[in-house]
């Protein structure tokens, strides 16, 4: 115990802990006693405290390390005048941004004062600014990491994307477009908590500007982080109105197909490989994976080796594309790189019902060309249906 504090039932807890239970955990409860807490006051224990310095100055021979005295908690008075003063005079924001997030990281006790104090609100204004300045995004990135590490609730996010005086996705939108890589990879993680609470009018207006940004995310390899929030970002956005014509446009083909060649991942594959499906479920997406050259081996390379899941949307992607958009340099390719084979081989292995299914009707569907080719080994031409 570091920080001993007392809740209003009597007992103490160290700070950090009954922080955490009540804050991050969401508990209104005592752990010992098990009392519904009528307020969430933490009152520090002063002589308890006392008491542990003590024992381990008696201890310090003994390697044992005096345990400083912690600093008093920030208060909501405190964090209001703070952003008074910002907003008073604009050439103090970046030392009240830097002091904002150094009481962010101090416990979820903070972070819940900063939100009670109306910080969320002054973080969003900050970064509603278009201007393309460099101290402009200098404010945006200090006001976006603040803002990430707040941890917002799903009614929080929400609240900010329906209310249109914060602009808060194209303000998201602006760090992603000018940050450095840091705050790129915050704004694709608070985009992706936006678009999840988003409601449909929001998720078909996505311009494809944004799918560009998200690309260049990917491309860039920020974080692991960042990259599975964008993939599940485009996952999210795909299904909804032309946003796959407008992946299209971004370049959404070409950058998932290099990722796919590289990944080794279970999740990432999957996440690709679901949002190359999506993008198969129009003709623009099947032109520009056809274009790739090598995209049938690379998305056949993966079926039976990652997941059923994975299996499954490979299967889907080469079905997309035998029904809608083979001609005889496509079902060539296919008997050369071993996608056929392939085909073949999810018909004998443990696969769910429905890929199995899937496998059958495109081996059915092009069986005059495919039937006995020398191209598929023996053993697998006998599971041809």
């Amino acid at each position: 115990m570091r920080d001993p504090v007392t809740v209003c039932t009597g007992i103490t807890y160290d700070r950090e802990n009954i922080e955490r239970w009540l804050f991050s955990c969401k508990n209104n409860t005592c752990p010992v006693t098990k009392q519904c807490l009528l307020n969430h006051d933490l009152t520090p224990n002063h002589t308890l405290r006392r008491l542990i310095q003590s024992w381990c100055t008696l201890n310090a021979s003994l390697g044992v390390e005096r345990i400083p005295t912690p600093k008093s908690p920030i208060d909501r008075t405190q964090i209001v005048k703070l952003l008074t003063e910002a907003k008073r005079f604009p050439e103090k924001q970046l030392k009240c941004l830097t002091r904002l997030r150094s009481i962010a990281f101090e416990g979820q006790r903070n972070k819940t004062c900063l939100e009670s104090a109306g910080v969320i609100e002054f973080l969003v204004s900050t970064m509603k600014s278009n201007n393309t300045q460099e101290d402009s995004t200098v404010l945006s990135e200090a006001a976006i990491e603040v803002l990430f590490h707040l941890n917002l609730s799903e009614a929080r996010v929400k609240a900010l994307i329906n209310n249109e005086e914060f602009h808060f996705i194209e303000s998201l939108f602006h760090v992603l477009r000018l940050g450095n890589y840091q705050s790129r990879a915050f704004a694709t993680m608070l985009l992706r908590s936006a678009f999840e609470v988003a409601d449909p009018i929001q998720l078909i207006s996505v311009k494809t500007a944004l799918f560009v940004e998200i690309m260049r995310v990917l491309r860039d390899q920020i974080s692991q982080q960042a990259s599975k929030a964008a993939l599940k970002l485009i996952v999210e956005l795909f299904p909804w109105g032309r946003n796959r014509i407008k992946g299209v446009e971004g370049g959404a083909v070409l950058v998932l197909v290099e990722l796919l060649l590289g990944a080794s991942e279970r999740r990432t594959c999957e996440l690709i490989l679901i949002a190359l499906d999506q993008l198969c479920g129009c003709a623009e997406g099947r032109a520009e994976l056809l274009n790739h050259g090598a995209e049938v081996a690379i998305v056949s390379k993966k079926i039976l080796r990652v997941s059923h899941v994975a299996s499954d949307r490979g299967v889907r992607i080469l079905a997309s594309i035998c029904r809608y958009s083979a001609n005889a340099r496509v079902l060539h390719e296919m008997l050369q790189v071993g996608a056929v084979s392939k085909l073949c081989l999810v018909l004998q292995v443990n696969c769910s019902l429905k890929t199995k299914e899937r496998a059958k009707a495109i081996l059915q569907l092009h069986s005059v060309v495919w039937k006995n080719s020398p191209c598929i080994p023996v053993p697998l031409l006998s599971s041809y249906p």
